[in-house]
C-alpha cells in the first residue's frame, strides 16, 4: 500500500526542514553554547559537537539517503550510489558525534551511559552500521542474484525504517533531555535559548515527511528491473 502523493514535490519540504533544523542547531551551539572545540578547557565546547553531528548525520543525512530513490531525478544506479554514500557519511559523522559525548563525559569525569537517550543512541549507531554493511553486501557488492535481493528487500525496508524512527525519536529525546538539564541549572524556561526545544518539533516534522515519502508511490521508471526502486 502506498500514499498517492508526488514524492518529488514533498521532497522539497524535507529539504527545507533539513536546512531549518541545521541552522537552528548551529545557532544554538554557537550563539548560546559558545561554539565548538575538539580540545578545550571548556568541556562544553566538546559536547556541542554531539548534537550537531548526530542530528545532521543520523537524522538529516539519513533521511535524505532514505528518500533519494524517490526524490532525485537520476537513473536507479546513480540513486543507489547516492543512497549508499549518504548513509556511509551519516555513520561516520554519527560515530564522531557519539564519541564527542563520551570525550566530554570522560574529561569532566561524568559517568557514561546513564540515560535512556545514551543507551538508545548506542543501539541506533550499531543497528545503523549493521544495516549498512549487510545492505552493501546484498545490494551493492557484485555477484548477488536478483532473487536474493527481492527476498531481502522487505527486511531491508523494515529495518531501515525501524532504525530511522529510533534515530529521530532519540534525537528528540536528547534535545528535551539537554533542555531539562539546562533549566535545572538556571536557564529561563521562557528565555530566548529555550527556543532550542523547538528543534525537537522540527526534527519530528522532518522525520514525518521522510516517512511520508517512504510510503508514497515510486516515480515511473523505464527500467525493467524495478523491484528495488523503493525508498530505502
Amino acid at each position: 500500500m502506498s500514499v498517492g502523493i508526488n514524492s518529488r514535490m514533498v521532497a522539497f519540504v524535507v529539504h527545507a526542514l533539513a536546512v531549518v533544523a541545521s541552522v537552528m542547531v548551529f545557532v544554538w551551539s554557537i550563539c548560546y553554547r559558545g561554539g565548538f572545540a575538539w580540545e578545550s578547557t571548556n568541556k562544553t565546547l566538546i559536547f556541542n559537537l554531539h548534537p550537531v553531528l548526530t542530528l545532521i548525520s543520523l537524522v538529516i543525512l539519513g533521511g535524505e539517503a532514505i528518500i533519494s530513490y524517490k526524490s532525485l531525478p537520476f537513473e536507479k544506479r546513480a540513486n543507489k550510489l547516492i543512497h549508499l554514500v549518504l548513509h556511509a557519511i551519516a555513520i561516520v559523522l554519527g560515530i564522531l558525534g557519539i564519541y564527542a559525548a563520551f570525550k566530554h563525559h570522560n574529561e569532566k569525569h561524568i559517568p557514561n551511559l546513564y540515560t535512556i537517550h545514551s543507551w538508545v543512541g548506542i543501539g541506533v549507531i550499531v543497528l545503523y552500521s549493521l544495516q549498512w554493511l549487510y545492505s552493501f553486501i546484498v545490494y551493492f557488492f557484485p555477484g548477488r542474484s536478483s532473487t536474493l535481493r527481492r527476498e531481502f528487500l522487505p527486511w531491508h525496508i523494515f529495518l531501515g525504517v525501524f532504525v530511522y524512527v529510533l534515530a529521530v525519536g532519540n534525537s528528540v529525546l536528547g534535545f528535551l533531555e539537554k533542555l531539562t538539564f539546562l533549566e535545572k541549572s538556571g536557564l529561563d524556561k521562557f528565555g530566548s535559548e529555550a527556543f532550542h526545544g523547538s528543534m525537537a518539533i522540527i526534527t519530528i516534522l522532518f522525520g514525518t515527511f521522510v516517512l511520508l515519502i517512504v510510503y508514497s508511490k515510486a516515480p515511473p521508471s523505464d527500467e525493467e528491473d524495478n523491484y528495488s526502486y523503493s525508498a530505502i
